[in-house]
């Protein structure tokens, strides 16, 4: 084929990832960069919509054109965001003008009523979104709590909750996203209202996201976190006063500092209150998920000192 093997490694990507899916899916095909604003600026659009039209047999696929310049320049991007709509390996439309979610949807439902889409013929639609679909949509909930955008992936975690009411993983990643957006009431109603479902209730992520809200309980105002780190600093022998700033500086969003002084104080004395350190920064790793890439590089520190 006259590629080279970083090119082969890229095709193959894009089959699996883009072109198989597209043999009886319609696929929104995304190219943008994490410096691009536009693309920031289009992604909830992308997205929403996506998750919307899930069950019609609609789905997102995005290309980072940094990682994948290959593809892109296959595609002769010449810009982004650019955006494509691909059915059976081939560009059926292009969707990067279509900004809005109105257009969008108006373009969408011209090629669903066009196209032999799969999940849009028959009862296949009332089947709902298949578990493919669910876990694309979930990693792009994931995706947007770890940029740093939890309003963003609620939405998302939401609009899966409404096509998926008994996936765990959505319920746990809606929690999640309204703890770090400062919702921790509406994070506690869903918990209730989860926590009442005999088939959600006991889930490992179900789990996870109630000890991000129990972390959450732990909040204080900015001059009461200043004051929680004066007391710390002034007193390093202070076990209780170091896990007091370690619980609020988290519950703030200052998670380095939460880590770095929870780490502290096991390299200290791992011992102290029957580990409570240790355990405080587990209960972080659960809260916050166990493949995001801050928890392993914490982790890695973790096991540095208990291990040597």
């Amino acid at each position: 084929m006259g590629l080279n093997l970083d090119e082969q490694k890229a095709v193959d990507r894009f089959r699996k990832n883009v072109v198989e899916p597209s043999m009886s899916k319609l696929v929104i095909l995304d190219f943008w960069a994490e410096w691009c604003g536009p693309c920031k600026a289009l992604a909830p659009v992308l997205e929403k919509v996506a998750t919307e039209y899930a069950e019609k047999g609609v789905i997102l696929a995005k290309v980072d054109v940094d990682e994948e310049k290959f593809i892109a320049s296959q595609f002769q991007v010449q810009s982004i965001p650019t955006v494509y709509a691909l059915f059976q390996g081939q560009p059926v439309a292009d969707l990067t003008n279509a900004r809005s979610e109105s257009q969008l949807k108006q373009v969408l439902d011209q090629l669903l009523a066009q196209l032999p889409i799969e999940a849009g013929a028959g009862d296949a639609s009332a089947a709902g979104p298949s578990q493919e679909d669910l876990e694309q949509f979930l990693a792009l909930g994931d995706h947007a709590l770890t940029e740093g955008d939890p309003q963003r992936a609620a939405g998302i975690f939401g609009q899966v909750v409404e096509m998926a009411p008994e996936n765990a993983a959505a319920h746990a990643g809606l929690i999640r996203a309204l703890v770090q957006s400062g919702n921790a009431e509406e994070a506690k109603a869903v918990l209730q209202a989860v926590e009442a479902n005999p088939a959600l209730a006991g889930d490992s992520a179900i789990e996870a996201a109630k000890s991000a809200l129990e972390l959450a309980a732990s909040q204080v105002d900015d001059s009461e976190l200043a004051a929680l780190r004066d007391a710390a600093r002034a007193a390093p022998d202070d076990m209780e006063k170091q896990l007091a700033f370690a619980e609020a500086a988290f519950a703030a969003g200052a998670r380095d500092e939460a880590a770095d002084t929870l780490l502290a104080m096991i390299e200290a004395d791992r011992e102290w209150n029957e580990g409570a350190a240790r355990a405080k920064l587990l209960q972080i790793f659960e809260a916050i998920g166990l493949e995001d890439e801050w928890v392993v590089a914490t982790r890695r520190r973790l096991s540095k000192i208990l291990f040597g």
